[in-house]
């Protein structure tokens, strides 16, 4: 039978990530041998995904596990003959965690189970709260409407993620579980003595990330004050190599005063990342790297964007990729572009 290999120190962490992705193999029992603990698969992990395990130094194996025989070991069996098979498969799909919170999308075509759904969910995952999203990500502070469904009505947690902690409030800020490959990613390209921007920061993962492996110094800026505060909550959280500065404002304002020339600059806000990217390439040095993301069809898409707003000056794209699905032939799309 496959399953993975971890240290028994990162086992915890290992197994939230893979029970995000859907892939344990529940009616098999988790076994631990000397300093390891050896987790049943239901599938080979992908290539985004092993990139994301391999920090913990894990192997993929072939080894035999104990059945479980008692009680349900998914989500499936406590909802079994409540609700209907493909009403379950749609909401693992889209199921979020964040620390101790659990996140789900029910279609309003199912309010009436929305409570037996929350309560199975709480005890599948073994969390805290469960709430369901009733609205989507809105207005310029990025928050959504929640509903409780079960466990405390305490929308504060702190969230884990190779080995940085996130404290936030899911109510009040944005924060995506989702994009932890994509930040360990770019970390990696970061190079000490950097000055860098994460012009929409949030609760700073990006910066924090960077900051944590680093001796570089982030200007960190979001316009919305539980996200600032939040921020600065992090940076104390966290044991950081390098300097992050949290600033709280519109960025085009806040950039235009502190009149610096960067070596990066991150603009993950997909949406509306497009009108800022003049002042970002005002802001960026003479070979200085521009992290750009966008919701698009094709990768051409945003690179047209990028090449007409820096035009006379020159861009060689680095780095194409799609981070994650936004809707059917619609991607969050991530370009890596120096601007000389």
């Amino acid at each position: 039978m496959i399953g993975i290999k971890v240290p028994k120190n990162s086992a915890d962490r290992i197994r939230r990530v893979l029970l995000n992705h859907n892939i344990i193999k529940l009616d098999l029992k988790i076994k631990r041998v000397d300093d390891f603990v050896y987790i049943p698969l239901t599938k080979t992990p992908n290539k985004e995904l092993m990139e994301e395990l391999n920090v913990y130094e894990v192997n993929i194996v072939d080894t035999e596990f104990e059945i479980h025989t008692k009680g349900p070991k998914s989500l499936k069996d406590y909802l079994k003959d409540k609700i209907d098979n493909e009403l379950i498969e749609e909401i693992k799909k889209s199921f979020d965690i964040i620390g101790e919170i659990v996140i789900l999308e029910i279609p309003e075509e199912f309010d009436e189970y929305k409570y037996i759904i929350g309560e199975a969910a709480l005890k599948f995952t073994k969390r805290q709260s469960v709430y369901r999203k009733t609205s989507k990500i809105k207005g310029i502070i990025r928050t959504r409407e929640l509903e409780h469904l079960a466990g405390a009505d305490n929308s504060i947690t702190i969230h884990r993620e190779f080995g940085n902690r996130f404290k936030l409030d899911v109510r009040k800020v944005y924060f995506s579980p989702r994009l932890a490959t994509e930040r360990r990613k770019l970390s990696q390209q970061v190079r000490d003595k950097e000055i860098i921007v994460d012009m929409f920061t949030g609760i700073g993962p990006f910066s924090i990330s960077i900051a944590k492996e680093h001796t570089v110094k982030v200007y960190a800026i979001d316009i919305n004050p539980d996200a600032y505060k939040y921020l600065k909550e992090n940076i104390k959280l966290n044991k950081l190599k390098g300097t992050v500065i949290p600033l709280l404002g519109d960025v085009e304002e806040v950039l235009s005063g502190l009149n610096i020339k960067s070596d990066r600059i991150i603009m993950n806000l997909p949406g509306t990342a497009w009108s800022f990217l003049d002042i970002a390439v005002k802001s960026l040095k003479p070979g200085g790297v521009l992290h750009y993301y966008e919701f698009a069809s094709e990768f051409q898409i945003p690179i047209d964007k990028i090449i007409e707003t820096a035009y006379p000056r020159k861009v060689e794209v680095i780095n194409r990729r799609k981070v994650k699905s936004k809707s059917p032939g619609v991607w969050h799309m991530g370009i890596d572009a120096i601007i000389y």
